[in-house]
């Protein structure tokens, strides 16, 4: 059974074609003609030992799997749509330690937990800092006259960010940014990274992690690792839990915050108009319109655990159902003329942080903080930044990377 909306043998999660575009063509299809459509692929191409998943790509039905956990899945086989197919279960297996990949009621406890740490007064308290830092990264990338924007600027204050919120020394940052690198990368030839060295990259991140709990445990400092991790008989995270949460900061925190600036910038530079205008009235709707036209997640999965219908289709219990964000926040049922990047856009319901649910990003406002700062600071010091070349995108099955755009900064 193939999907009558596409080409025969045309996978949504296909690493090659992401490497190019995203196949926002063929997701308007699908909403218009197929909605809830199945996929067949290879069987066990993505890793699952199957031979294919069910695509969702109306921004309302969307939703509906993300607030549906009892029926669809994070846990069964993990948010992450493709794997290699080469891939062990068990390394799959391993993910479910990650609260993107666990179900209610252990999900809540976690989220309970970590949640202390992303309060507003928490994300206010590190406001100063960051508008600071975001001062000195631009400052930095204006000395060298032109370069990468993604090195230069755009991984930066989300890795300070992150580093910032949960003490992790300044000597130790950059490891951090390898780390996370190296654990999405695995799908990029180009970066000459196996999912071998991407499962190292995991394991050295999350055992520094549990390294920096005990210390804190021991030694407890005015710092979110001390509040989650000092009392784990009072309902804390152990150390184990906090090397995962961490592991997940380091993805969820920094790469997609990362490629949301970076996809910014160029939407700014490709939108000379919107440039002006948010360099004259910086409108607070500006980040959510950056992060629609971005959504760095292109797609996360779920997997039924019974039979259910959707969108007028029968899902059998066990199927995989991949919900695609890059199609819900194009649908034009939501969105006037989506095609057009719109910092004024209000309201601007996107599902870049997820289709609400359980798993609703818990670091949006810190991640709207980082885009606003950094732009703010870009418009500041950098208002004639021009492209002087086309983003190179990374390979990548979820993921809407940009590994490289080369820019004039002065």
């Amino acid at each position: 059974m193939s999907c009558p909306a596409l080409p025969e043998g045309f996978d949504l999660t296909d690493p090659d074609l992401h490497q190019h575009r995203v196949p926002l063509p063929e997701l308007a299809r699908l909403r218009q003609t197929a909605p809830v459509c199945w996929i067949p692929q290879p069987h066990g191409i993505a890793g699952f030992g199957d031979d294919g998943y069910w695509a969702v790509t109306r921004h309302a039905d969307v939703r509906e799997v993300s607030t549906r956990p009892e029926i669809f899945s994070s846990h069964a086989n993990t948010a992450i749509i493709r794997f290699n197919e080469h891939i062990p279960r068990d390394q799959i297996d391993v993910q479910k330690l990650i609260m993107l990949n666990m179900d209610p009621p252990e999900h809540t406890r976690v989220r309970q937990i970590v949640q202390r740490g992303f309060t507003p007064r928490a994300i206010r308290a590190l406001e100063s800092a960051l508008r600071d830092r975001a001062a000195r990264i631009v400052a930095g990338a204006r000395e060298s006259g032109s370069g990468d924007f993604v090195t230069d600027v755009a991984c930066e204050l989300p890795l300070q960010a992150i580093a910032e919120l949960i003490g992790i020394p300044q000597q130790d940052r950059s490891k951090i940014f390898d780390w996370s690198n190296k654990m999405v990368a695995y799908d990029d030839p180009e970066l000459a990274i196996t999912e071998e060295i991407g499962a190292e990259s995991a394991m050295e991140l999350i055992s520094y992690s549990m390294n920096l709990a005990a210390d804190r445990k021991a030694c407890p400092a005015e710092d979110i690792v001390s509040r989650l991790v000092a009392a784990e008989d009072q309902g804390n995270l152990g150390p184990d839990e906090f090397g995962f949460f961490v592991l997940l900061l380091a993805v969820a925190g920094n790469e997609t915050t990362r490629n949301a600036i970076t996809h910014g910038m160029h939407a700014f530079l490709t939108h000379p108009g919107q440039w002006e205008l948010f360099k004259a009235e910086r409108p607070a709707t500006a980040a959510d319109e950056i992060v629609r036209w971005a959504t760095p997640v292109m797609s996360f999965q779920r997997t039924a655990t019974r039979d259910t219908e959707l969108g007028g289709q029968r899902i059998e219990a066990g199927r995989r159902v991949g919900v695609f964000y890059s199609s819900a926040n194009n649908d034009p049922e939501v969105f006037d003329h989506p095609e057009v990047f719109d910092i004024t856009r209000d309201p601007n319901p996107h599902l870049g942080f997820g289709g609400g649910g359980p798993h609703f990003c818990l670091g949006k406002s810190l991640a709207e903080l980082e885009i606003r700062l950094i732009f703010e600071a870009i418009a500041d010091t950098l208002p004639d930044i021009r492209l002087a070349g086309e983003p190179r995108r990374l390979r990548s099955a979820w993921l809407n990377g940009i590994k490289e755009l080369r820019v004039t900064y002065a």
